[in-house]
């Protein structure tokens, strides 16, 4: 009977998966594994400069595919790893992070290793990542391997979190049976309990029927759990106005005549908050209600009718229905919805305008005018990515055309995240589609957390645009606490000679000051060809911000200090 090792097991399920790109460090522990990887046509070994931008690079990945993968080593290598695990963990992202342990004989005897606590206990790092991830195992025989990654791998797909796989050396190389691949992974959801179901439809269509203004909020969730299609059904068979959250941008097409625009609470258009907390339905897809997704908690509906769909629950009012999935709540109510709305005279939504104020050519850059200005720029299919602080909060005054996937970490908010996101953004655009454009904004004290990954895209021959935001610092806290204060500044970079420095063969770096040379460079139809990596450093005051971060920062720091 035909064999292959446990380590090319692993690789082939993920292959199976569309998982093609493998990010990481290579370490002692984990050499051997690697090896496997090359025994897998159609996979790679991607490799990075440290373990946070993989597990940032694999979250990346994963946001574009569906699912990532990480291999780090024992101890040193995946605690470095875990903090882009967490933010995986909360933003639900999945991914599996795979960890090359010491052989099943070393820790039975608890023997003296590198990269140990000293202390014999061979499972501490493993009780850890517990805690951040949906599901781990610690393997200690071969037999249960196959099943067990099966396990990982189904749980990281369907709950879009991240799991642990911890692999001990020398069982990688030990034989199962290849036929165990023949059988696919069942990555279909449970059914949800189908009275329960049935009332809550129910309920939600007796909410429909009442309802003379009504409105449809999208958040993250609709993306990460996959209900984008159902979503857009809804919005077509009723008609409600639509409006999403700073982390759902992307997840509705903003050239539907229905939607209105982006709500953050307090911190709303005028117009958009009007219209969003005067319905008498709030139908909430997906919802993550962070403080900076809602304007530090400032949502303020003037109805207490507000449906919530999630992905492993959803809810009516104050009634919360444990284990109901959105997924098949949605197709089967978009079964009923359309008599159920058809009482409904659709209302004006909010027009969604580009305040795109003119400017003689020589004027330097601003926030508000750079963040309308790169709707232009944008095209269907983009990838857009933006980092925590000015771009995150900039974005939402931009457009995006159809099929945009928008890209960024504001519930964890790690600064720099972006910088190894982008590296797996557009590997796994290039599997996909290689005619994706990649654009990343990345503010300049954010990227000199994770520049390294720059040195990665350069080696794989990717070609993102790197628009690099010098504003001298981190403005998002200065604006926070701390304008001129020494702790919120950084040294200055010289921006225009990374990808040299990074020896790409094919490159463009550009600086802009003023907005004509921001709308003559948008215009070049070289500028737009996605055929190099580019690095634009736009050049900004170090004090300005978008009008929505100065008012988030304000409510921040209230927070922060509020006894």
């Amino acid at each position: 009977m035909s064999t292959i090792t446990l380590g090319q097991y692993l690789f082939e399920r993920l292959h199976q998966l569309k998982v093609d790109s493998v990010f990481g460090v290579p370490g002692d522990f984990n050499l051997r594994l690697l090896d496997d990887i090359d025994e897998v046509p159609g996979m790679r070994w991607i490799g990075n400069a440290n373990e946070l931008n993989a597990a940032y690079a694999a979250d990346g990945y994963s946001r574009v595919k569906g699912l990532g993968a990480l291999v780090t080593t024992f101890g040193v290598g995946e605690l470095s790893a875990l903090n882009g695990i967490a933010g995986a963990y909360a933003e639900h992202v999945g991914l599996i992070h795979i960890v090359g342990v010491p052989a099943v004989s070393s820790q039975q005897k608890q023997l003296l290793l590198h990269h140990t606590l000293g202390n014999g206990d061979f499972s501490v790092f493993y009780r850890m990542s517990k805690e951040i991830s949906h599901a781990s195992s610690f393997l200690k025989d071969a037999a249960s391997g196959p099943s067990e990654i099966d396990r990982l791998l189904r749980d990281a797909y369907i709950y879009q979190k991240p799991v642990y796989l911890g692999l001990p050396a020398n069982l990688v190389t030990a034989p199962v049976e290849r036929s165990l691949l023949d059988t696919p992974i069942d990555l279909e959801l449970q059914p949800n309990n189908q009275e329960v179901e049935s009332d809550f439809i129910e309920d939600i269509l007796k909410m429909i029927k009442d309802a003379k203004n009504p409105v449809i909020l999208v958040d993250a969730c609709a993306t990460r759990h996959s209900v984008k299609l159902e979503t857009k059904q809804l919005i077509e068979a009723t008609k409600f106005p639509v409006f999403v959250t700073p982390m759902g941008k992307g997840a509705v097409d903003e050239n539907n005549p229905r939607f209105g625009g982006v709500y953050v609470g307090s911190l709303s258009n005028p117009d958009v908050g009007q219209a969003v907390e005067s319905a008498d339905l709030v139908l909430s897809v997906g919802g993550l209600l962070s403080d900076f997704n809602t304007g530090s908690f400032s949502y303020s509906y003037k109805t207490k009718n507000i449906v919530e769909f999630h992905s492993d629950y959803c809810k009516i009012r104050s009634a919360v229905y444990p284990g109901l999935q959105m997924k098949f709540v949605l197709q089967k109510l978009l079964k009923l919805v359309g008599a159920a709305a058809k009482g409904y005279t659709p209302v004006p939504v909010p027009s969604v305008k580009l305040i795109n104020t003119p400017a003689p050519q020589g004027t330097l850059l601003n926030q508000q005018w750079l963040w309308t200005k790169v709707s232009s720029f944008f095209r269907e299919g983009d990838i857009v990515i933006t980092e925590t602080g000015t771009s995150a909060f900039g974005i939402v005054q931009s457009r995006f055309p159809k099929n945009t996937t928008g890209i960024s970490q504001v519930l964890w908010g790690s600064i720099g995240y972006t910088g190894g996101s982008v590296l797996g953004a557009v590997l796994a655009a290039q599997e996909v589609d290689p005619t994706k454009r990649v654009i990343l904004f990345i503010g300049d004290g954010s990227l000199q957390l994770t520049v390294q990954e720059i040195s990665t895209m350069c080696k794989w021959g990717q070609t993102p645009y790197l628009f690099v935001l010098n504003n001298n610092g981190y403005t998002i806290e200065r604006l926070i606490h701390g304008m001129n204060a020494e702790y919120n500044a950084i040294q200055p970079w010289n921006h225009l000679d990374l990808l040299k420095f990074f020896n790409a063969k094919k490159s463009e770096s550009i600086r802009v000051s003023t907005t004509g040379e921001v709308d003559q460079l948008f215009a070049d139809p070289a500028f737009n060809k996605n055929d190099k990596i580019r690095l634009i450093e736009v050049m900004l005051p170090m004090q300005d911000a978008p009008i929505n971060l100065v008012r988030q920062a304000q409510l921040s720091e209230k927070t922060n200090s509020s006894a």
